[in-house]
């Protein structure tokens, strides 16, 4: 193995009963080779994420890892620095020229890698999405890491319980303006603002940070000073909310502009240790990458072959049914919050 580092949801309050074991640290470059237990030949699974260098994609890459290890095939992440369609592409390309055995890939520009994700299919290699689908056509079957509507009615539910009284002004910082995932959830979000319990909320703005640090730090700075009565900001991005939190504590807002979102518990602790952000919620991503190599595998081998209607089983996992536009879902994500931040460690 190579690295370079880099069931549905009902109610939003499902999440407050749902409980994710999972860790991580950080990735390295690490080898880890074939063993004799492979039954199908050398398995050979590259992930892609959006961009390397990312604790979010860190910690997916680990349950890669270890599904790899389970299954005695190879794996290896690779990526680019900026998280572009565009910057996708010569990876694709290159693990096509590889004859890898499968790409799994969270899209930032679905359409743009399309066509390369296409041609690594022609080729026989297996395209798996993961996280953010590629386009329609471009992949064999794409594992969604929770139900994109309780995803986006569940952000509006805690800018409601973060907003006094649930009214006032919100505001998205998103990543980048091409990503599948931010997308869908947004467009869930606009849908439930429309919703009676939610008429006191007013979406004002939504900015793109690119999953970048400075980028998304400047965006948040930008909010504050264009919506001086901002109530709070929603970022459904790892990246976005803790650069959001650092601009809050910087500015002395902190308090004044409350902040939720989508994030990775380690580096949002001390944001909720000192209240700057009260709650937040993500999935178990360790879990997403475990069964994304395993959904390779699985199509690999010809277990499956991404259609409608087939069923599976994962190891700890349970049994999984593919559903409409060849995806499945991992499961109800997790709130995280000052009562039980300390017993998560990812």
């Amino acid at each position: 193995m190579e690295l370079e580092v880099t069931r549905s949801l009902t109610s939003p309050r499902l999440w407050h009963r749902v409980l994710a074991a999972t860790a991580s640290l950080g990735l390295a470059a690490a080898a880890l080779a074939p063993s004799a237990g492979m039954a199908q030949g050398a398995l050979n699974v590259a992930f892609l994420p959006k961009a390397v260098n990312n604790p979010y994609f860190d910690t997916a890459a680990r349950g890669g890892q270890k599904a790899a290890s389970e299954l005695g095939g190879s794996f290896k992440q690779v990526g680019p620095s900026e998280a572009t369609g565009a910057a996708q592409v010569p990876f694709i390309q290159d693990l096509t020229t590889q004859k890898v055995s499968a790409i799994a890939v969270s899209a930032a520009d679905p359409d743009a890698i399309a066509p390369s994700l296409r041609a690594a299919r022609s080729a026989g290699i297996k395209v798996v999405g993961y996280d953010s689908s590629p386009a329609e056509g471009a992949y064999d079957v794409f594992v969604n890491q929770a139900d994109t509507q309780g995803i986006g009615e569940s952000l509006v539910q805690m800018a409601c319980d973060e907003a006094p009284g649930c009214a006032g002004e919100i505001a998205i910082l998103s990543a980048t303006s091409t990503a599948t995932n931010q997308n869908a959830w947004i467009a869930v979000m606009q849908q439930t603002l429309q919703q009676a319990q939610y008429s006191g909320l007013n979406l004002v703005d939504t900015v793109y940070g690119n999953d970048d640090d400075q980028t998304s730090q400047q965006q948040a700075q930008g909010l504050l000073q264009a919506h001086p009565s901002l109530a709070v900001i929603v970022a459904p991005t790892s990246v976005g909310i803790a650069s959001a939190a650092k601009v809050l504590e910087d500015t002395g807002n902190a308090g004044s502009v409350q902040l939720t979102g989508l994030g990775t518990p380690n580096s949002l602790k001390a944001y909720v240790k000192d209240a700057t952000i009260k709650e937040f919620a993500l999935w178990n991503v360790e879990n997403l990458g475990y069964l994304t190599y395993y959904v390779a595998n699985k199509l690999v081998s010809g277990e499956i072959t991404g259609a409608p209607g087939e069923s599976f089983d994962v190891p700890t996992l349970g049994n999984y049914t593919i559903g409409e536009k060849s995806t499945i879902v991992l499961g109800p994500p997790q709130v995280f919050n000052a009562d039980n931040i300390d017993q998560f460690n990812f």
